[in-house]
Formats: structure tokens, C-alpha cells, sequence
């Protein structure tokens, strides 16, 4: 009796999951333990914001832990955002993607279970005359019962497979959390690219009506012969060259917003709520940078890689385990009988059991090739895991680096733009009073357009940076501050999405 009780508690201790996987160890971070320092990264903002907006504070949080909602303020990008998140294609794929993972973890984790079934069967047949021993050459047979069979996972094969189905699933999950905090940079982003080409397009039709008028005045001064051809056709060029541009930006406004609309899954609604401007954008600016260590559980695509990385050590174990026996019971219980009538007589029980084992001896050396490529697949995933790991540093150090820049940039051009205004209205006084001729005045105009497209693109991309740092530290995946983090596979109900609304012209910006 003590003998059968040993061997039952090591059969149970065999089968409770003991893997031939070798141990994890994650790999050393192959980036510097802190971000650039000095030159361009020395300079952060300070208390005001070019454009004029006040700015506001992070107060210290780390990017992960700001909610989007109090990232960015403008109650149109908020709307737009909640409707992405709802609505967009990508996004659904993602969660599709992980609930796929999860089905196949369960397929696999079920290996480790014995299989029951019921089944009934009638089988009748012949046989000659000169064979049968009872003079019966038609005999049936009637048979009910329960099957089972079952692999005992004595060296964690089985194992093996769902630890790499959940490490496998554990990635997908974070993929999607990755795809959605993806999801809402791109919409904010492209969002600041409608409002950019607004202004770009207020300046350029400003800039046209400004030449259409020198141009009237110039060609009545050439028609009644006090004015020369050559101020007559420069007057043109830029009235021409304003009219190109302002065709150029109406086509990417159309585009960027054909952009948004694809980001949203949805047509943009007609009641969505005022916007702010471009220069009216009051993102945090002073998100802190942390350390690079902290990406390694910040940023979702670097614990999708290391999940990728835990599979494939996974699945080294499951090669190990091949080379070993695999064990299996199989067994029935029921009845049988010759007559449907006495399947459940007295007498007609009627059972089997039959334990099989399978050493593989010979098989080409597909089992060591297998291994050969088990650890060839994890070696590719340490090396994914690390490209992620620098991919970040890079994606925080160019935009901390931007982020340094961008302020005094601005404040540059803004410079530029009054200096050149001041230049145009001193061109045209001098031309007024004969003092110089109409060249300066078109070249002045130039050069101040030209300026004050450069400053409108500044404004964005110093906005757009900061968008991107947000997202590169890890932010994004809650929606208020102070809201506890949803798990990376949170269920999503895409039933509650709203119905598409009809489309309304020019309502993005």
C-alpha cells in the first residue's frame, strides 16, 4: 500500500508542470544606463511656452501615469481620440489578434488534461460457415461506455507548449496595448497637421489677397505709363506663385483629413465641439525622462518582445522533452453485449486498459534539428528584445533632444516674422516715395511669407514632438491621471461603438 501511494505522489509531482526549458534570464539592457546629457539637451522649457499659452506642469508624473485627457486639453482632439479608440480598424485587429492567442492557449493548456468520452456502437458481421464455431455466421455486438486516455507529461513537453502559448498570448496582449497607445499619437498628430495647414492656408490667402492688391495697383500704373513692365510681371509672379501654393496646401488639407478620418473608423462627426488653435495648444512640456530602465516595463512594445523572447525559451524545452519517452493511458468501461437488449444486464460489464510508452530511437535527426532551431529562434528574440530596447532610447533621447530645441527655435523666428513685416512696410514707404524700386518690395513680401510658413511648421512639429515623447515614455494607455492602468488583455465591447455619423466638410479644424 506505502508503495503504491509513492509512486501515485510522483506520477502527480511528474505531471504538475516540471519543464525542461532552460532558466530565463533576461538580457542585459544594451543602451547606457541615462539618456544624453548636455548640448542640445541641457536647454528644457522654461515657464512659458512660445505662442503665449501658459504652460502647464506634469508636477513630476512619469509619462505612463498621465491620463490622455490631461495630456492634451483641446475638447475637439479629446473627441476625436475616444472616437478612434472606439472605432478604428487597426485597433480591432489588434484585440482580435490577442483574443486568438488566447483561444489557442486554452487548445493547448487542455493537452494537459485527461479526455473523457461516452460512445455507443453496433457492429455487425459475417463469417463462412466452415469457420464459425457455434454454426452462427451472422453475429452483432452492442457496446456503451466511457473512454479515456491521457499523455502524462513526465518531462513537460506538454508544459513547455503552454507556457509558450501563454508567452505567446502575454505578447499579442501587449501588441495591442502597444497599437493603442500607437492609436492615439497618430490621431493627435494628425489632428495638429489639419490645424497647421489652416494656418498655413489663413497666411497664404492673407498673402494672396496682399499681391492681388499690388498687382491692381501696379498694372494701372503700367497702363497709364508711369509704371514699367518688368514691376508689372513681378507683381504677377507672386500673385501667381500664392494662388499654386494656396491650390497645394487645399489638396493636403483634404488629405490630412481623408487621414484622420481613416484613424478614426469613422466619418468625422458634425457636432464635435470647438477646437483650439494651433498656437492655443497647451501640451506638458516637462514630462520627465526617467531612466532608460524604466522603458523596460513602460513601453508595451519592449514587453511584447520580451514575451516573444519567453515563448521561443519556452519552446526549447519542448524540443528537449522530444528526445525523451512519452507515456500515455488509455482506457474504457461499459458494456457489451450481442443483443441491444442486454447491454445492461448482469454479467455484461465490460472494460480495458492499456498504458503505452514511445522512446523514439531513430528518426533522421529531426528531433536534434528541432532543438538546432529552437535555440536559433531565441537567439533571433534576444536580439528583437535588445533592437526594441535601443529602438526606444533612440525614439526618448531624438525627441528629448527636440524637445531642447524647438522653444528657442521658435522664438527665433518669431523674431524673424516681425523683422521681416517691419522690412516689407519700409520697402513699401521707400517705393511710396520713390526712394527705391518695386524689386524690394516683392522680395520682402517673399521673405516674409516664406518666414511665417516656417514659423507655422515650427509651432507643429515642436507640438508634435511633444506628442511623441508622450508616447515614447510609455504614454497613453489611461485616459484620466490617477486611474488604475487596465491589464494589457482587457476585454474590449466593440458593440457599444458608435454608428457612423454623416461627414461635414472642414470639421477637423
Amino acid at each position: 500500500m506505502q508503495k503504491h501511494s509513492l509512486i501515485a505522489v510522483a506520477v502527480a509531482f511528474l505531471a504538475a508542470g516540471c519543464t525542461m526549458a532552460p532558466k530565463y534570464e533576461r538580457p542585459a539592457a544594451p543602451v547606457t544606463n541615462t539618456f544624453p546629457t548636455g548640448g542640445v539637451y541641457e536647454t528644457q522649457p522654461g515657464a512659458a511656452q512660445p505662442g503665449g499659452a501658459g504652460a502647464r506642469s506634469a508636477n513630476g508624473q512619469a509619462a505612463a501615469d498621465i491620463g490622455w485627457r490631461d495630456f492634451f486639453v483641446d475638447p475637439r482632439m479629446q473627441r476625436l481620440i475616444d472616437i478612434a479608440l472606439k472605432n478604428n480598424r487597426d485597433l480591432r485587429v489588434s484585440v482580435l489578434n490577442m483574443q486568438a492567442s488566447q483561444a489557442q492557449f486554452r487548445i493547448v493548456g487542455a493537452g494537459l488534461f485527461p479526455t473523457l468520452d461516452a460512445a455507443a456502437s453496433q457492429s455487425k458481421s459475417r463469417t463462412p460457415k466452415n469457420l464459425s464455431v457455434f454454426g452462427n455466421t451472422i453475429s452483432n455486438s452492442y457496446s456503451v461506455g466511457l473512454n479515456a486516455s491521457w499523455e502524462i507529461d513526465f518531462f513537460g513537453r506538454i508544459q513547455s507548449l503552454k507556457d509558450q502559448a501563454l508567452a505567446q498570448y502575454l505578447s499579442t496582449a501587449q501588441a495591442r496595448k502597444a497599437a493603442e497607445i500607437a492609436l492615439v499619437s497618430q490621431v493627435a498628430n494628425q489632428y495638429l497637421t489639419v490645424l497647421e495647414l489652416d494656418d498655413l492656408l489663413n497666411v497664404t490667402q492673407g498673402t494672396l489677397k496682399t499681391a492681388q492688391e499690388s498687382y491692381r495697383i501696379t498694372k494701372l500704373q503700367f497702363d497709364n505709363g508711369t509704371g514699367s513692365e518688368l514691376d508689372l510681371r513681378q507683381a504677377e509672379t507672386v500673385v501667381e506663385q500664392a494662388g499654386a501654393n494656396l491650390q497645394s496646401q487645399e489638396r493636403l488639407r483634404a488629405q490630412a483629413e481623408n487621414a484622420l478620418v481613416l484613424l478614426l473608423g469613422e466619418p468625422l462627426p458634425a457636432d464635435l465641439p470647438p477646437g483650439l488653435t494651433l498656437s492655443d495648444q497647451n501640451l506638458l512640456t516637462d514630462i520627465p525622462a526617467g531612466l532608460p530602465s524604466d522603458l523596460l516595463t513602460r513601453r508595451p512594445d519592449i514587453m511584447e518582445a520580451e514575451e516573444n523572447l519567453l515563448a521561443a525559451n519556452a519552446n526549447i524545452g519542448a524540443a528537449r522533452a522530444a528526445f525523451f519517452p512519452k507515456v500515455s493511458l488509455t482506457g474504457s468501461f461499459g458494456t457489451l453485449s450481442p443483443t441491444l437488449g442486454g447491454l445492461f444486464k448482469p454479467g455484461s460489464a465490460a472494460w480495458s486498459f492499456a498504458p503505452s510508452i514511445t522512446l523514439p530511437i531513430f528518426e533522421g535527426g529531426e528531433n536534434k534539428a528541432n532543438l538546432d532551431l529552437a535555440n536559433i529562434q531565441k537567439n533571433v528574440q534576444i536580439a528583437t528584445y535588445e533592437k526594441a530596447i535601443q529602438t526606444a532610447f533612440r525614439e526618448v533621447a531624438d525627441a528629448l533632444a527636440a524637445r531642447g530645441t524647438y522653444d528657442q527655435q521658435i522664438q527665433s523666428l518669431e523674431r524673424n516674422t516681425f523683422a521681416q513685416q517691419r522690412r516689407l512696410d519700409l520697402s513699401n514707404l521707400r517705393y511710396t516715395n520713390g526712394v527705391d524700386s518695386y524689386l524690394s518690395v516683392l522680395t520682402a513680401q517673399t521673405d516674409l511669407y516664406s518666414s511665417q510658413q516656417s514659423l507655422i511648421t515650427a509651432r507643429m512639429e515642436r507640438l508634435q514632438n511633444l506628442v511623441t515623447l508622450y508616447q515614447a515614455l510609455g504614454g497613453g494607455w489611461i485616459e484620466h491621471s490617477g486611474d488604475q492602468p487596465r491589464p494589457a488583455d482587457a476585454p474590449v465591447d466593440y458593440g457599444a461603438a458608435s454608428a457612423p455619423k454623416a461627414a461635414s466638410a472642414a470639421t477637423a479644424g
